[in-house]
C-alpha cells in the first residue's frame, strides 16, 4: 500500500489562513459560551459587589457591657478597620499576601509559580490566592470551594471586581470580619474571644501571629491537638513578619519562645449563656406583631444582620441570681427527694412515664404497631424510669429582679437548669400562671386601708363560715383561740381568716381586682371571696411588677428588657428612652407606705423572717403558700430593687410534702441570698443604709443586726395561718 504525504494535498496560503482564523474564532466562541453559562453563573451581581452583606451574629449586651448571648447561623461580629490591631494586619499581609498593596486582585507571578509546582508534583497542592481572592470566596458562596478551573476563574474575576469597587483597607476590613478561624468563629472579634477571652485590641503580637497561622488550616490548629505544630505555624508567621520588617530579628528570637495559652476548646464549646430565658424573652418580644415601637425591626433578620441589642440585664446581678438559686437548691432538692415517695402513686408515675415515652423521637417515628413494644421496653428500663422520676421531681424556679424606680429587668432565672440548653424551655417567670397564695394578700389589705382601716384596726381571726351567692358555704380555718387581731399582726403571720373577712366584710372582690390591675396584674381574676387567699392564677413577673407600687409610694412601673438596638453600622433602630417609662398612679401613697411598714414586719419577725439569716438591710415583702404546699412564693423589695421567687413543680400533682414547702422556707432564701450578694458588691453601688421614705415602724419586731446570724437559718418562724402566743400583744394594740 502506498503512503500519502502532505505534498499530495497542497493547501493554498489563503485556505490555511482561513482555517486558522476559523479555529481561533471557534475557540473564542467556546470560551465566551463557557464564561457565560459556566463561570458567570457563580459570579456575584454588580449590586452584590457594591453592597456585600456577610451574615453577622446579633449580639445581646448586658447593661454593664458584657456579651451575654448571640443569635447567629454563622458566628460573626463586625469590627471597623481602625479597631483591628496592627500586629494582626502585619502578620496577615506578611504571611498571606506580601504584594497585597501592589496587585489588582490577582498575583500573576504567584499563579505561574504555583502552576509550575503543581505540574511538577502531579497534583494541585500549591495555592496562589491573594487576600482579595480569599475574600471573594468568603463573601460570595456561589463561587464555590472546590479545586477546579471554573472556581478559580470565578474567583479571579470577582477579585478584580472587588479591587475596582473597594479600597485596600476596606478589603482588609471585609476579609478580617468574614474569614473562618475554627471553633465556629468567623471574624477576628469572635476569634479573639473564643481563643483568648480577650478583645482584639488586647491581643499580644504572638497571639495575633497565632490567629493568623490558624487561617491556613483551622481544623488542624483550633483544638491544639498538636501543640508543637501550632507553635511552629505561629513562628512561621513571626518569621514572615521579621522578613518584612514588621518586627526586628531580635524581637523574633524573643517572641518565638513565648508560649501560647488559648482558652481550652472544651470551655469554648460549652453553651455559655448566663441568662438563656431572658435572651429568649427578648427574641420573642422582637417578633411580636403588637409592639409598634419595635415594628422597624421586622425587615431585619435577627440571625444574619448583625444587630446589637443593649439590654437592662446586669451580668453581675444575673450571676448572683444563678448562684442564689443553685445554692438554695443544692440542699433543698436533697431534702425534698428524701421526703418524696413514689409508693402509692403508681397511677401518677404511669402517666408521667407515658408522657415521657411518647415525647421521645424513637416513639414518634415508630410505626403504630411497634409503639406498644417501645412502651413496654422503656417501662422495664430502670435507668430510663429513674431519669423520668428525677426530672418529674426536679424543683423548678422562677426568679426575677427589677429596678424599683425604672422597671429595668436586672436578673431573670426561668428554670433550675442553667445554660443555653434551657433557652427554649419553659420560662417560669413569664410563661406560667400559678396561684400566688398569701403573696396576693397585700392587695386585699391595701384595698381595706384605702377604705379607712389602719394597720392597727382589729379584725376577728377565728374560724370563718361564709355563705356564697351560689348557696354554698365557704369555710376558712382560723386560729385555735380566735379573737380580734390587728391587720399588722395578721399580715405578719399571714392569717387567712383575717384576709378573708376583709374581703367579705370591708371590700369587694371587684375592688381588689381593680386595684391589682392598676398595679400590674394582667391575668384574668375571678371575682370571688377566695381571691383574698390568692386563688387567682398569675405569673411571677406580674406579681413582681405589682409590688413596685410599694417602694414607689403608689406608682406602678412597667418592666422592660431592651434599652436600645443598633444595626451593624451603629445606626439606632430602637431606643427605649424615646418611648419613656410606663408609669401609672395605682395606689394612694399613704396606703403604699402603710403596706411597706406592715410588710417590713413580715421580713423582720413574721413568715419571711428567714430572710434575716442572709440579708440584714432594709426590706419588706410577703410569702405565699398554696394548698398542700403546691407552690411557694416570696415577693419582696428594698428601697431600690423589687424581686420575686416562685418554686414548685411543672407537674402540679407533685408537691412539697410538709412545712419546708412554705414560701418562707422554699422561696424566700433565694431572694435573701441574691440580695445579700448584690448589696455587698461595691461595684453595684446599692445603698445598704437607705431606708423606705416616710414609713413608720408598725407593730413589733426589729431587724437582726448586720453580722448577727440565726442559729438555724430562721428556724422558729411560725407556719402561715397559725397565730403564735407572742402575737397577743400585737393584737391588742390600739388604732391610731
Amino acid at each position: 500500500m502506498s503512503k500519502f504525504t502532505l505534498a499530495d494535498f497542497p493547501l493554498k496560503p489563503r485556505t490555511l489562513f482561513r482555517a486558522v482564523l476559523f479555529s481561533m474564532a471557534a475557540l473564542t466562541l467556546f470560551l465566551v459560551i463557557f464564561s457565560i453559562y459556566v463561570v458567570s453563573e457563580g459570579l456575584p451581581s454588580l449590586e452584590e459587589l457594591e453592597n456585600p452583606k456577610p451574615e453577622l451574629a446579633t449580639r445581646v449586651l448586658s447593661a454593664d457591657g458584657e456579651v451575654i448571648d448571640e443569635f447567629f447561623l454563622t458566628r460573626r461580629t463586625y469590627m471597623p478597620f481602625d479597631s483591628i490591631p496592627k500586629p494582626f494586619l502585619n502578620g496577615l499581609i506578611a504571611t498571606e499576601d506580601r504584594e497585597f498593596y501592589n496587585h489588582w486582585g490577582i498575583h500573576a507571578v504567584r499563579i505561574i509559580k504555583a502552576a509550575v509546582k503543581n505540574v511538577l508534583r502531579g497534583r494541585i497542592n500549591q495555592g496562589a490566592s491573594t487576600i482579595t481572592q480569599q475574600l471573594a470566596r468568603n463573601l460570595y458562596v456561589n463561587i464555590g470551594q472546590e479545586r477546579t478551573l471554573t472556581r478559580k476563574i470565578r474567583e479571579a474575576v470577582t477579585a478584580v471586581q472587588i479591587e475596582r469597587t473597594y479600597t485596600k483597607n476596606e478589603i482588609l476590613e471585609l476579609y478580617i470580619n468574614t474569614v473562618y478561624f475554627g471553633r465556629g468563629a468567623h471574624g477576628l472579634q469572635v476569634a479573639a474571644e473564643m481563643y483568648f477571652n480577650k478583645s482584639p485590641q488586647e491581643l499580644t503580637v504572638p497571639e495575633c501571629a497565632f490567629l493568623v497561622g490558624i487561617l491556613q488550616r483551622p481544623g488542624l490548629h483550633e483544638n491544639l491537638r498538636n501543640y508543637q505544630a501550632s507553635i511552629n505555624r505561629r513562628n512561621v508567621v513571626l518569621y514572615s513578619m521579621a522578613e518584612e520588617g514588621f518586627i526586628s530579628g531580635a524581637q523574633y528570637e524573643v517572641l518565638k519562645k513565648v508560649p501560647i495559652v488559648p482558652t481550652p476548646p472544651e470551655e469554648t464549646t460549652v453553651e455559655r449563656s448566663i441568662a438563656p430565658h431572658f435572651v429568649e424573652m427578648i427574641r420573642q418580644q422582637m417578633n411580636r406583631d403588637d409592639d409598634k415601637a419595635l415594628s422597624v425591626l421586622r425587615r431585619y433578620d435577627l440571625f444574619r444582620d448583625g444587630l446589637v441589642i443593649y439590654t437592662t440585664l446586669n451580668a453581675r446581678m444575673q450571676r448572683y441570681a444563678n448562684q442564689a438559686v443553685e445554692e438554695h437548691l443544692k440542699q433543698f432538692q436533697r431534702d425534698f427527694s428524701r421526703a418524696w415517695k413514689w409508693d402509692g402513686k403508681e397511677s401518677l408515675l404511669n402517666e408521667v412515664l407515658d408522657k415521657a415515652i411518647k415525647s421521645r423521637p424513637s416513639y414518634i417515628a415508630a410505626n403504630p404497631a411497634d409503639r406498644k413494644a417501645i412502651i413496654a421496653k422503656l417501662r422495664k428500663n430502670t435507668a430510663f424510669v429513674d431519669s423520668v422520676k428525677f426530672e418529674a421531681t426536679r424543683i423548678q424556679v422562677g426568679f426575677a429582679s427589677i429596678e424599683a424606680s425604672t422597671g429595668e429587668i436586672r436578673a431573670m432565672v426561668g428554670s433550675s437548669i442553667f445554660g443555653k440548653q434551657s433557652r427554649y424551655t419553659l420560662n417560669r417567670v413569664t410563661q406560667i400562671r400559678r396561684q400566688p397564695g398569701s403573696s396576693f394578700k397585700p392587695f386585699v389589705y391595701a384595698a381595706a386601708l384605702d377604705k379607712g382601716l389602719t394597720p392597727y384596726s382589729n379584725v376577728e381571726s377565728g374560724w370563718l363560715s361564709y355563705k356564697l351567692p351560689t348557696g354554698k358555704t365557704w369555710e376558712v380555718q382560723g386560729s385555735s383561740t380566735g379573737g380580734p387581731i390587728s391587720l399588722a399582726t395578721a399580715l405578719k403571720f399571714s392569717i387567712n381568716t383575717v384576709a378573708a373577712r376583709l374581703m367579705t366584710d370591708y371590700v369587694t372582690p371587684n375592688e381588689v381586682i381593680r386595684l391589682a390591675k392598676r398595679c400590674g396584674i394582667k391575668s384574668e381574676l375571678m371575682s370571688v371571696p377566695s381571691l383574698a387567699l390568692g386563688s387567682g392564677e398569675v405569673s411571677p413577673m406580674e406579681m413582681i411588677t405589682a409590688f413596685t407600687v410599694f417602694p414607689n409610694e403608689g406608682m406602678s412601673v412597667e418592666p422592660y428588657a431592651i434599652e436600645r438596638i443598633e444595626d451593624r453600622f451603629g445606626n439606632v433602630l430602637y431606643d427605649h428612652a424615646k418611648q419613656g417609662l410606663t408609669i401609672s398612679d395605682a395606689m394612694n401613697p399613704r396606703v403604699a407606705k402603710q403596706m411597706t411598714g406592715m410588710m417590713r414586719n413580715v421580713v423582720n419577725s413574721g413568715t419571711a423572717a428567714r430572710v434575716r439569716a442572709w440579708f440584714p438591710y432594709e426590706a419588706a415583702g410577703k410569702t405565699g403558700t398554696t394548698n398542700d404546699f403546691a407552690d411557694a412564693w416570696f415577693v419582696g423589695y428594698t428601697p431600690q430593687l423589687v424581686a420575686g421567687v416562685w418554686t414548685g413543680f411543672d407537674d402540679q400533682r407533685i408537691k412539697f410534702t410538709g412545712w419546708y414547702g412554705q414560701g418562707g422556707s422554699a422561696a424566700a432564701p433565694i431572694w435573701a441570698r441574691f440580695m445579700q450578694k448584690v448589696y455587698k458588691d461595691p461595684l453595684l453601688q446599692y445603698d445598704t443604709k437607705r431606708h423606705f421614705k416616710g414609713v413608720e415602724n408598725i407593730g413589733a419586731g426589729t431587724m437582726r443586726k448586720e453580722g448577727e446570724e440565726s442559729d438555724d437559718e430562721g428556724g422558729g418562724v411560725p407556719l402561715e395561718n397559725v397565730v403564735p402566743k407572742s402575737a397577743a400583744s400585737d393584737s391588742t394594740k390600739k388604732e391610731e
